[in-house]
């Protein structure tokens, strides 16, 4: 069970990507309240308290980063629940996928989405974009809560 304050839900199905994402949030100091997800099954039970998180103090993110492509329930599903909903709506959320797809970027700033990146495939860069977003999320950005 995960207790305590998150500041940052990361959602990704990808290990391999979701520990370099972890790698370099840490290494920058901005991984102290991290909570990591595999699906957006998991990530919807987690922020609305549901299933294996029925009971949990609901406390929300300061910021969801979030793949879009992962088995189950995907990001554009999540996406969409968490901007139709009043206690959610209002997170930031920042797409983060492989995808580069126009439509997927459409549909995204649509349905509410804050950022759309796409991961690059180098490491320095990849190291550069999740260092970049980290700072601006979580130390330039003010949030409404």
């Amino acid at each position: 069970m995960i207790t305590g304050d998150t500041e940052v839900l990361l959602v990704e199905d990808s290990t391999s990507d979701a520990e370099m994402i972890l790698r370099v949030l840490r290494k920058n100091n901005l991984a102290n309240r991290l909570v990591h997800l595999p699906d957006g099954a998991e990530a919807l039970d987690f922020l609305f308290c549901e299933g294996e998180y029925a009971g949990r103090e609901s406390n929300l993110p300061r910021v969801i980063l979030l793949d879009l492509k992962m088995p189950r329930v995907n990001g554009i599903e999540v996406l969409t629940r968490l901007k139709l909903d009043e206690r959610t709506k209002k997170i930031p959320v920042v797409i983060l996928t492989s995808s580069n797809e126009d439509p997927d970027i459409q549909v995204c700033y649509k349905l509410g989405a804050n950022s759309y990146v796409v991961k690059p495939l180098e490491y320095n860069d990849f190291y550069q974009a999740i260092s970049n977003l980290g700072l601006y999320w979580m130390i330039v950005n003010k949030s409404p809560h």
